[in-house]
């Protein structure tokens, strides 16, 4: 986990990385491209946007829950290969999405679109674990990420914009088409002879099982766990605080929120940079400390145009802690990658949801802003016990070659 694979190649070409970004922008604008259909929908069916919301619901639950089927598959039959038939699957089910005569029916076509749409993401991190030396993959991953990024931001501009331009049908047309393209390009890729994958069958739960007890996986699946829960937990109330503490409109509390995509992808563009100047142990302790002033600074300004700043700096803190624990999440099994960071996903949508829960709990017991307070302390500790994990390892690697 110290250092790269042995067998690990010079990293992934432009358009090898840019084909993988592509993806990820399609999957990432699947997440959020239906957020803002919800009241046409809800019109359609004869329903109300709390009913409708379902869709949503549906998506994520597939989305996340899926990812622990994923990683075996890939690792099984090739990432490239596996990524471009959820593609091409996920496609057929946007299809169906755009023909759903009922609710019911849209919910369960897009709950298939996430469990299809869910590949993508951690099998393109593993892949490029798999082609790129340790030394350089946090910057490999620091650009990928923008295509994400780039997804979850024009997500819902897309929908609304194709909403009101041929209604929200067409969205799901176009959805369709974009994840046909990709699984086309990608299954071309996974043509070649290095990404037939292992051919051997783990059952899913030994390799689970095994990673628990790793003390190289332990470590960052519960990090990433606790980074959820407490981030996102903490942050998927923010716009709700600022609508109701600053009496803003859904509009503008939408473009301060997203703010944290530009933060992700300032991030994205520093990060060779970012990662030569502070190696991980740096970027860690970094990302702890902007957090912890993000959060308190949320929770004490007054001012809308401080928090717009305040917003863009959420996105970069949690950057420089997050892909520091995806970087060590490619290098937990080696020879089972897939599998490694399709479960670090998996712990990551879990500690989002149980944050998201107890995190109101705690708001509407105490208020926005404590809330704010518990999550500045929590990811500052959590970042340090973490950063000190890496330097024991870091100095147990290098210590190993004089013994």
């Amino acid at each position: 986990m110290s250092g790269p694979t042995a067998t690990a190649p010079a990293g992934p070409s432009r358009a090898s990385l840019l084909l993988l970004a592509s993806g990820a922008f399609i999957s990432g604008a699947s997440l959020r491209v239906a957020d803002p259909l919800l009241p046409t929908l809800a019109q359609t069916f004869g329903s109300t946007v709390r009913e409708a919301a379902i869709v949503l619901t549906a998506f994520m639950l597939a989305y996340g829950s899926f990812q622990a089927v994923h990683g075996p598959l890939g690792d099984r039959f090739g990432k490239l290969r596996v990524m471009a038939v959820g593609m091409g699957c996920a496609s057929v089910a946007a299809f169906a999405c755009a023909f759903a005569h009922a609710l019911p029916m849209l919910a369960v076509a897009r709950f298939a679109t996430g469990m299809c749409a869910g590949a993508i993401i951690p099998l393109a991190m593993a892949w490029i674990g798999d082609h790129t030396p340790y030394e350089r993959r946090q910057a490999v991953l620091g650009r990928f990420i923008a295509g994400t990024l780039l997804g979850q931001s024009m997500g819902p501009l897309l929908g609304g914009v194709i909403s009101d331009a041929i209604g929200w049908r067409g969205v799901f047309v176009l959805l369709a088409a974009m994840f046909l393209t990709m699984a086309v390009l990608i299954g071309r890729a996974s043509r070649a002879p290095d990404e037939r994958g292992s051919g051997t069958y783990t059952p899913p739960w030994e390799r689970y099982l095994a990673l628990l007890r790793s003390a190289r996986a332990r470590p960052v699946l519960f990090t990433v766990g606790l980074e959820g829960m407490l981030f996102f937990g903490s942050f998927g109330y923010a716009g709700a605080y600022l609508k109701q503490t600053f009496g803003l409109t859904d509009s503008v509390t939408g473009l301060l929120v997203a703010g944290f995509g530009v933060g992700g992808l300032v991030y994205s563009a520093l990060a060779p940079r970012l990662v030569r100047r502070f190696g991980e142990t740096g970027l860690v302790a970094a990302g702890g400390v902007v957090l912890c002033a993000c959060f308190v600074a949320l929770a004490l300004l007054r001012s809308v145009a401080a928090i717009a700043v305040v917003m863009l700096f959420v996105g970069l803190g949690f950057y420089l802690l997050h892909n520091t624990l995806q970087t060590r999440a490619t290098e937990m099994a080696p020879q089972a990658r897939g599998a490694a960071v399709s479960f670090f996903a998996l712990f990551l949508f879990l500690g989002q949801a149980v944050g998201v829960a107890l995190f109101g709990h705690l708001i509407e017991a105490t208020g926005y802003r404590t809330g704010f307070v518990v999550a500045a302390v929590g990811l500052l500790a959590l970042a340090f016990v973490f950063r000190a994990r890496i330097a024991r390892l870091k100095a147990a690697a290098a210590a190993a070659p004089a013994r």
